[in-house]
């Protein structure tokens, strides 16, 4: 992990370094003796850790804190210990160390967030998949599961006992109810317009009267399903 340390004694700078050099996983790549030089530094490079005073002449570390809009963890470094009940309001600080340093308890600290930065590269991996997943549309045709790419569907319609799903691509006909298709689609990109349609509303390519074309398809509009059609337009 990348880190730094921000402290305005000289002392408690140098601790901080040779602590870190007993710890394979840090580099600490820079420090600084007051807040105001670190924040600058931030706006250009990033890291994983800092290590932060909380009483500093001029702007305190709590105040610090206040500046980062996307903060790494922050493992805060005091020799005054009523600061930790309101220290811990925020998610990103790991820990709160007592001065003086000590080894032992500081790789404590390392630890802890060596671990927040894993549970939250895997919150982020897993949040990427869910959103991959999010396009994704399984449907069942000759007992084959078959994905289709949301996106993709411009119209459904509802042909008596089956569902035929027009893509750009290909149609599909699947044995279904309209109502079960749209329990399953986002509502951000599809809308059902007509007791028999469901269109994606992306596709749409013009509007006259009571009635939408969506590719070359001409698609009736409900009265009651009208208004809820131009809310959801981008109108100019």
């Amino acid at each position: 992990m990348n880190c730094i340390v921000i402290d305005d004694e000289k002392m408690a700078r140098v601790i901080i370094k040779t602590l870190c050099k007993e710890v394979k996983s840090l580099n600490l790549v820079e420090e600084f003796s007051g807040a105001i030089d670190a924040m600058k530094y931030l706006i250009e490079n990033k890291v994983d850790l800092i290590f932060l005073d909380i009483h500093m002449p001029d702007f305190s570390g709590l105040d610090f804190i206040k500046t980062l809009r996307n903060p790494p963890n922050i493992i805060l470094t005091t020799s005054d210990s009523k600061f930790a009940i309101e220290a811990f309001e925020y998610d990103f600080i790991v820990d709160y160390l007592l001065k003086p340093l000590e080894l032992p308890r500081f790789k404590k600290a390392i630890l802890k967030a060596e671990r927040k930065t894993i549970s939250t590269s895997d919150a982020k991996k897993k949040a990427v998949k869910t959103k991959e997943n999010d396009n994704d549309f399984y449907i069942n045709i000759d007992r084959r599961l078959i994905k289709i790419d949301l996106p993709s569907i411009y119209l459904i319609e509802a042909k008596g006992d089956y569902i035929k799903i027009k893509t750009e691509t290909k149609d599909y006909k699947v044995h279904s109810t309209l109502k079960k298709i749209e329990e399953k689609l986002p509502k951000t990109l599809f809308l059902k317009i007509h007791r028999s349609y469901i269109i994606n509303i992306n596709k749409i390519i013009d509007i006259e009267d009571n009635s939408v074309l969506v590719k070359k398809d001409v698609i009736p509009v409900s009265r009651s399903k009208r208004p809820e059609l131009m809310k959801r337009l981008n109108l100019l």
